[in-house]
């Protein structure tokens, strides 16, 4: 039976990310997902902002070109533009940008499973094994240390007595090409609560591809339906006629914040599991990128020392006193189910003052808090 330090449940950027630090550190390392190829099945737009782009050395030819202006639609498609001087956001080429991380974590020393699945695990004094089922195997490994990075809806939160996502809504998009662009690139954000209850829906056209999607509450609308009728609405706004589908994406998105108890001497959460993602906003890569970061650096100290007070740290109560002011807007946002009530709204964000808010809302560095615990972010990888 093999050993590892730590088992990583979850390929996605959360776990291999994780993965890739923790193999730098001279830890051996598993990396384990369900998907036989990491460009299949992708769930996130893959919107990165400029905070992220700072902070992170992520590879130039994974990301689209930046945009700069985003309009936003409220619900009779009266539309408010805010332009910003900086490059605001790039939209990652997110099949290639995982193998590209994948690559760099087998680098450092990761030793990569595809297309197998966690099943269970039982726990023995200072270790634990882990059954992991392939299409044609069943296997049995041992670990010090597991990590899930499974989602949204994680099956290791369950087994690890931690914490899981009650609060989630779902999104759906297409992604295409062949689409012409008129004028600058830009991100349009709709707000309709007939066609993405709770959430938006958005148009993102880079100049090379164009992504549209909606998001909302489950048992409020139907998000294919709400798709259909969204590409034909926004005819006046892209020609979508010679649009190629290159894929569909679409999954889970928790928005409750990020869950309280994500940690403990068996394991920990990060990502989509850890309920790693902006309230407000629903953005998650930011957040993968920091939290991931930082459970490397807990992690490593947790398994070099022995002590579980290096996990007192990794605190989802601590990071949830970070934003409470997005938790309440997040409610707020969930109960205004009426047109009329977010036509009200966008009137008022036309307002010098509130304009302001929705120019932080889009385009300022909170979209996650900061962690004064965390170190400086480190280079992710390099291009080439």
């Amino acid at each position: 039976m093999e050993n590892y330090d730590v088992i990583v449940i979850g390929a996605g950027l959360a776990g291999l990310q994780t993965a890739r630090l923790l193999a730098e550190r001279g830890f051996r390392i598993l990396l384990v997902d369900r998907k036989s190829a990491l460009d299949q099945s992708i769930h996130t737009t893959g919107v990165f902002v400029r905070r992220t782009l700072e902070d992170f050395d992520l590879p130039s030819d994974c990301l689209g070109p930046p945009v700069r202006q985003v309009r936003l639609y409220s619900p009779g498609r009266r539309s408010m533009d805010l332009v910003s001087p900086l490059d605001e956001f790039r939209v990652g080429r997110m099949g290639l940008l995982y193998r590209r991380f994948l690559s760099h974590a087998m680098r450092a020393g990761v030793e990569w499973l595809p297309a197998t699945r966690y099943v269970e695990h039982v726990e023995l004094r200072d270790e634990m094994i882990v059954r992991l089922d392939g299409q044609a195997f069943s296997r049995w490994v041992r670990t010090r240390y597991i990590i899930g990075a499974d989602g949204a809806n994680s099956r290791v939160a369950s087994d690890l007595g931690l914490e899981v996502n009650r609060e989630w809504i779902v999104g759906v998009e297409e992604v295409l090409a062949g689409v012409p662009l008129n004028g600058p690139p830009r991100f349009h954000c709709f707000l309709d609560p007939r066609l993405a209850p709770g959430y938006l829906a958005w148009l993102v056209h880079d100049g090379e591809e164009v992504h549209l999607g909606v998001g909302g509450y489950p048992a409020r609308f139907d998000p294919l339906k709400a798709l259909r009728e969204f590409r034909a609405s926004v005819s006046g706004i892209v020609d979508l006629r010679e649009a190629q589908l290159i894929e569909r994406r679409g999954g889970r998105i928790p928005v409750g914040g990020v869950l309280q108890h994500i940690a403990n001497d068996r394991g920990l959460l990060v990502g989509d599991a850890a309920g790693a993602v902006s309230p407000l906003t629903a953005g998650g890569l930011d957040p993968c990128m920091r939290l991931s970061t930082f459970a490397a650096r807990v992690v490593g100290d947790y398994l070099e020392t022995g002590d579980p007070r290096a996990l007192t740290a990794y605190s989802g109560e601590l990071f949830r006193a970070r934003f409470v002011s997005r938790l309440w807007m997040r409610r707020i946002i969930a109960k205004v189910r009426t047109p009329v009530l977010v036509e009200l709204g966008c009137a008022l964000l036309r307002m010098p003052l509130l304009n302001s808010f929705a120019w932080q809302v889009f385009f300022g560095r909170g979209s996650f808090p900061d962690m004064d615990l965390c170190p400086a972010p480190q280079p992710v990888v390099l291009a080439g």
